[in-house]
């Protein structure tokens, strides 16, 4: 990108607008480098922070935990064994003997399984995240196969901004301690608050508000009318 000349054209020149324009700008600029870099050192400096204690300290660096699913996951068959124990079933059980069908995007096109699920998710198929030649792993955009416990990997496809954001520690829940010195940090993936199938979050309303005991007078004394 050239540069901005506007400033020292409008010294030049003598022409205020220019000049204001030109500092403008350059002011904005300048806002937005400084914003990224304090949104950066916030998120990382915790870290930073820790590993600089641990090393002047000789101290152990706790660990971060970041929840996995257990693994591929099971559906219910509505069957149970001779223990009255419920009997589950592996996604290829089913699908191995079934045509994949690359068009299927909402579960009333479903005759046989997984009616009524619910299905928001842009315009994807079923087929744009599980693997059609092995339904116990799922599908990256470019064919490779995925494990379900890697399942970050997958959503962080299309929800660059939110892995992103994610890295720096600005998104998802996760409890522990900031200095990994003090504790460890366990995380959560993207599954633990996100429905895969109906990602977006429902607009709530909250049960009770917040009481502002400070800004919000109070009401006079109210005289008691008289009795008898």
């Amino acid at each position: 990108m050239p540069p901005d000349t506007r400033f020292l054209d409008g010294m030049k020149s003598g022409n205020l607008q220019t000049l204001v324009n030109g500092i403008t700008r350059a002011s904005f600029c300048c806002l937005v480098l400084l914003g990224a870099a304090l949104k950066t050192a916030g998120a990382e400096g915790a870290g930073v922070r820790s590993a600089a204690v641990a090393r002047s300290t000789n101290a152990i660096l706790h660990p971060v935990i970041i929840k996995r699913p257990a693994g591929t996951p099971k559906v219910a068959t509505g069957l149970t064994n001779f223990h009255g124990q419920p009997v589950m079933a592996l996604c290829s059980s089913c699908h191995a003997t079934t045509t994949p069908n690359i068009d299927t995007r909402a579960s009333a096109e479903l005759d046989q399984f997984h009616q009524g699920l619910n299905y928001v998710h842009g315009n994807l198929s079923c087929l744009s995240c599980h693997n059609a030649k092995n339904y116990d792993t799922l599908r990256l955009a470019d064919s490779r196969p995925v494990e379900f416990a890697d399942v970050m990997t997958l959503c962080s496809q299309c929800h660059g901004p939110q892995r992103r954001d994610y890295n720096m520690g600005l998104h998802g829940g996760m409890n522990g301690y900031w200095d990994l010195t003090k504790g460890g940090r366990t995380r959560n993936t993207c599954i633990n608050c996100h429905d895969p199938h109906a990602p977006a979050f429902p607009l709530v309303m909250p049960v009770l508000p917040p009481k502002d005991r400070i800004s919000v007078p109070k009401e006079p004394n109210r005289k008691r009318p008289a009795t008898d």
